[in-house]
């Protein structure tokens, strides 16, 4: 866990998108891990894993974005 995620931010917005952020990387790599040969199995629909994993990786995106925008403002007040 990154230093950050283990102290308890006192904004409401900032603890909403680290949740996002963590728990959107968290379903990236189960995801991922449906990829691997170990893992597959006749059934997988690797297509909708792939789908699975765009929607991911762009929750992450929108929860980092989320987070830069926060802090850019509570750096310029």
């Amino acid at each position: 866990t990154l230093t950050f995620l283990s102290q308890k931010p006192k904004s409401e917005l900032v603890r909403t998108s680290l949740r996002l952020l963590t728990s959107s990387a968290y379903r990236l790599q189960s995801e991922c891990k449906k990829t691997l040969p170990v893992e597959t199995c006749p059934t997988t629909d690797i297509q909708l894993v792939t789908q699975q994993v765009i929607q991911c990786a762009y929750d992450i995106a929108k929860a980092a974005k989320q987070l830069v925008t926060i802090t850019t403002k509570e750096n310029n007040n």
